[in-house]
């Protein structure tokens, strides 16, 4: 490893920081003592995994609002906290921040980074996030954003990730010379708002040191990864109401939407539509839209079927009152239709045969 001392070449970046930092709702005034309260740092540092800082700050907000220590929120309900958490997505987080919050209420902050890391979700880098910006520890943080900045500024061949033990040990003693918290926040701030993959290297207090800008590589260091094409796939949303209840799915304790009550969805491959005749029940339609996973495209296509009378689900669905609905966490998608609950729609020319749907969610 011949990179130069990060203590030298770090150095511009702490009072750059100083002039530019947001004003962010979870940033202590005072960077050079631990942070006040550090349950702030962890709710920040779990909301900002894969979330961008201007959709995490009221969510943030809200949150301190309704659960403001670790023992308020190891204390409150899953369907409180999801609720809360709503809209945000990835709700695996919500249900580790609660169950974290739960061993700190009982046991307290742990003492080390090794302690940290064992909370639940937190993981290496979320950790040595907390530990550096909430406790003032060495440790360093490297993300996404991190792991660009350093790449281009010691032009690190290849992906940057297989070399996180060496850029740790490289990075620990501009922690510890400049300061854990700044320093951790401000490599985060460059890499969020300056040193992005299409970077503004003119603003950027490292260019005249960055190896990849004076060599003329920025634009391929590091190298672009290549994403899976996401499974795409055909389903119809669908709201069954009767008696002045809706259907709907209990939350699961795992999945993407773990945690979450879900409108029943059928596969529109299996359930094709056929021309919409009079019955015993009434159907609603509206346009339909993309819903865009991590891994797969859904094409979705919302409708509303009113019937006349419940009929008896399969276990894992549930008749709730129509009323409790906006008390209940959905997932974007499910928020979606049942947006569209308050607003006219028309009867689609089009549909699958209800009595076929009621007939398979009674046998599931």
């Amino acid at each position: 490893m011949s990179w130069p001392a990060s203590v030298d070449l770090l150095a511009p970046l702490a009072p750059w920081f100083d002039r530019v930092r947001r004003d962010l709702p979870w940033r202590a005034t005072d960077l050079d003592a631990p942070h006040p309260d550090p349950y702030a740092v962890l709710v920040s540092e779990l909301m900002l995994q894969q979330t961008q800082v201007a959709t995490v700050v009221p969510y943030f907000t809200r949150w301190l609002d309704e659960f403001p220590d670790p023992r308020t929120l190891a204390e409150a309900d899953d369907d409180s906290v999801h609720k809360v958490w709503e809209g945000l997505g990835y709700y695996r987080r919500a249900r580790f921040l609660k169950a974290a919050a739960g061993y700190v209420a009982a046991e307290g902050w742990p003492g080390d980074l090794e302690g940290l890391a064992g909370l639940p979700g937190l993981g290496p880098y979320t950790a040595a996030a907390v530990g550096a910006i909430a406790f003032q520890w060495p440790t360093p943080a490297l993300d996404g954003n991190a792991f660009r900045v350093l790449a281009r500024l010691l032009v690190i061949e290849g992906d940057p990730r297989a070399r996180a033990m060496d850029l740790r040990t490289w990075l620990a003693p501009a922690l510890e010379s400049h300061g854990p918290s700044r320093m951790t926040q401000a490599l985060m701030e460059l890499g969020a708002t300056v040193c992005i993959p299409s970077p503004t290297c003119g603003v950027c207090p490292l260019s005249n040191r960055c190896g990849a800008y004076l060599e003329s590589r920025i634009g391929d260091i590091p190298p672009v990864v290549k994403r899976t094409r996401p499974k795409a796939s055909q389903l119809w949303l669908v709201s069954f109401e009767a008696e002045g209840h809706v259907l709907l799915q209990t939350p699961t304790a795992r999945g993407l939407l773990a945690g979450l009550w879900c409108w029943p969805t059928f596969d529109a491959a299996t359930h094709h539509p056929q021309p919409t005749a009079p019955g015993p029940h009434s159907i609603t339609g509206w346009p339909g839209w993309i819903q865009v996973y991590t891994h797969r495209r859904e094409a979705v296509s919302p409708l509303h079927i009113h019937l006349k009378s419940r009929f008896i689900p399969a276990d894992g669905l549930r008749w709730a009152p129509r009323e409790n609905l906006v008390d209940l966490p959905l997932g974007r998608r499910d928020q979606r239709l049942r947006d569209l609950l308050g607003t006219p729609g028309q009867t689609p020319l089009e549909a699958p045969d209800p009595v076929t749907l009621i007939r398979s969610l009674s046998e599931r």
